[in-house]
């Protein structure tokens, strides 16, 4: 990749290999980074924490009242599944054998 990237991660932790991405912010082949997601949440690399050219938030996509209903909908709908069926329903690619 050219060197000065800025890099946006806001999908999933585990997509960023964030050792390498702190060597490659401390080298200067990625120009700056910013993260939503981390690779082991809650924690976070701590080379991310005390570099200035990364700027880290809370994963805060969902924070609207429109996706917080929906997500309480979900919630309890998979309550009611598990309790008749034994299975949960996920969107989410990691937990799609619960």
């Amino acid at each position: 990749m050219k060197r000065g990237i800025t890099i946006i991660n806001t999908a999933r932790g585990a997509v960023m290999d964030e050792e390498a991405l702190v060597s490659a912010l401390n080298s200067g082949h990625v120009g700056a980074a910013g993260l939503d997601v981390y690779e082991d949440e809650p924690n976070v690399h701590p080379g991310l924490l005390q570099n200035q050219r990364c700027l880290l938030l809370p994963h805060m996509g969902t924070h609207t009242i429109e996706t917080e209903t929906k997500m309480e909908e979900w919630a309890i709908s998979n309550v009611r599944a598990a309790l008749e069926t034994g299975a949960l329903r996920s969107i989410v690619p990691e937990q799609r054998n619960l």
